[in-house]
């Protein structure tokens, strides 16, 4: 089954997150393609999911933006830590107790690693390539690094070590799943060298385990370098496939 059998036709069970201002944002020459937000966006479309299934969403308050990239500055493509901002603002509306950040973008999430670091509420886990960008990389609560050229086997293994097991343990109230795409074979700026079909079988460890335990997470398409851009997105639209396949294995 593919995105056309699951989208076409269909009413669409969860929401997307976009805005045309992703579009219209102008980095200049830059290896970050901004472009994938919007051919995402209409790939989607074309399958048949309905724009009444996007959300545009607003501006944060200067309130809840006390938490950036690191609380006093950014780094990388990070100027803010929006994942940090959602979380704490979860928690202080009284919407969660407990949340968990899985991280599977190429590079170890050190800005969210350092901010919850003393935080009991919150369970870091990170898995990243050890060989790049950042140097310095602050535990997470859980950090699994791996070398450049440690393929797939190495990669799920890890996975699937920890996952649903740390689900079980911790009992979040909410799981935040950062699907970058930089882990693929042909990232520029990564060296794992993970086959599309390995993300897709991340994936599918990461989203089924949270969906069989009832946990509600939010999916963020993070990193993805490819060369050619399309790379990136179909990595990216397995994601939303293998989220699809998970609500329907466990819908009602």
């Amino acid at each position: 089954m593919g995105l056309l059998d699951l989208f076409f036709g269909k009413r669409f069970p969860f929401k997307f997150i976009y805005s045309e201002d992703y579009w219209m944002v102008d980095i200049g020459k830059h290896v970050f393609p901004v472009k994938k937000y919007r051919l995402v966006y209409e790939k989607l479309l074309s399958l048949g999911v309905k724009k009444e299934n996007f959300v545009v969403p607003q501006p944060a308050s200067d309130d809840a933006l006390l938490h950036h990239a690191f609380p006093d500055h950014g780094e990388g493509f990070c100027i803010l830590n929006d994942v940090a901002v959602a979380l704490e603002k979860q928690r202080v509306e009284g919407k969660i107790k407990k949340a968990m950040v899985v991280d599977c973008d190429l590079h170890q999430g050190n800005g969210t690693a350092f901010i919850f670091a003393k935080k009991d509420y919150a369970f870091t886990f990170s898995i990243h390539q050890m060989d790049i960008y950042p140097a310095d990389k602050p535990s997470s609560s859980l950090d699994v690094g791996l070398w450049a050229g440690d393929g797939d086997e190495k990669y799920l293994a890890a996975l699937r070590e920890h996952f649903p097991r740390l689900y079980r343990k911790f009992k979040p109230d909410l799981v935040f799943y950062l699907a970058g795409a930089d882990p693929l074979e042909s990232d520029q700026l990564g060296g794992l060298m993970i086959t599309k079909h390995g993300l897709m079988e991340r994936d599918w460890i990461i989203i089924e385990g949270a969906r069989r335990l009832s946990i509600p997470l939010v999916v963020l398409f993070a990193g993805g370098y490819a060369r050619d851009v399309e790379d990136s997105v179909a990595v990216h639209l397995n994601t939303i496939e293998a989220a699809q396949k998970a609500q329907r294995k466990y819908a009602l």
